[in-house]
């Protein structure tokens, strides 16, 4: 399977506005999950688009950058994971695993953006002590460059070169290691979640984590991942309203007993 040239460049320009949206406002499409969908939907195989998108998605959970430390492209691995594993017809796993040495590769590409970023910043600076607040604005918008540039050039020479990266990919790496990336992405998911539960309050709420378990481990066959979310909404939602009327129960107390001791007081004054 081959990918037009049409489909290079859409999925390339994606990638920019992707990383634009993670160093903005970040409404979404600078996730894996969004990256996966799109290229199944340019190439044509929604399904194995979604299913590497959704994956590295859960790797994602509970990592982010904190203090300029750099974390792993997996946005850039979503593209080119899902549309090497639309092209080659290796499927999911295969994808997903090699998605994550190229997220991890990107990574030291996303310190070269943050080194070329510098000069914008040094000319906003320099516009700043002019009072020219036009040359500030442009300085940061033209910082953006950088930031779109180092994913937007590997994400194009990997897609142009797709059908020979595959087969060159497929010629040089050993089975055992091609056996070893599919069982890696096959437990990518659970170490997503892992991360995940490692910042969550599990020990103060850990009732609701047991129940939500139970119904995916024993009724999976007839319960989706959407029921379990919305039957944890339902309990939120009663403990909320518990811990509400908990709440007034104790502030009317309270109110009552000041006015009774407030007639107390009065009683004592008329004295």
């Amino acid at each position: 399977m081959s990918i037009s040239i049409v489909a290079i460049i859409i999925l390339t320009l994606y990638v920019g506005i992707g990383q634009l949206d993670a160093i903005s406002i970040q409404m979404g499409p600078y996730t894996p999950l969004f990256g996966g969908t799109i290229t199944g939907l340019v190439l044509g195989d929604l399904q194995t688009g979604l299913i590497v998108g959704g994956t590295l998605q859960l790797m994602t959970l509970g990592v982010a950058t904190f203090g300029g430390a750099t974390v792993p492209d997996f946005l850039s691995g979503s593209v080119m994971g899902a549309a090497f594993a639309i092209l080659s017809g290796k499927g999911p796993e295969y994808g997903i695993g090699l998605a994550v040495p190229i997220g991890l590769l990107l990574t030291q590409l996303d310190i070269v953006g943050r080194m070329t970023n510098t000069f914008f910043q040094h000319m906003a600076d320099k516009a700043a002590e002019k009072g020219d607040y036009k040359g500030v604005e442009r300085a940061n918008l033209l910082g953006a460059l950088p930031w779109m540039l180092t994913r937007m050039i590997p994400v194009f020479i990997g897609l142009t070169f797709g059908d020979h990266v595959v087969n060159a990919i497929n010629a040089f790496i050993p089975e055992w290691v091609m056996v070893g990336l599919k069982t890696a992405g096959a437990i990518l998911p659970a170490m997503g979640i892992a991360i995940l539960m490692r910042y969550l309050p599990l020990k103060k709420y850990f009732p609701f984590y047991i129940i939500g378990f139970v119904l995916m481990a024993f009724g999976g066959a007839n319960f989706s991942l959407l029921g379990a979310a919305l039957v944890g909404l339902a309990f939120a939602g009663i403990y909320l309203l518990t811990k509400r009327e908990a709440g007034a129960g104790s502030a009317a107390t309270s109110n009552q007993s000041s006015t009774v001791y407030v007639d107390d007081e009065e009683v004592e004054i008329d004295e």
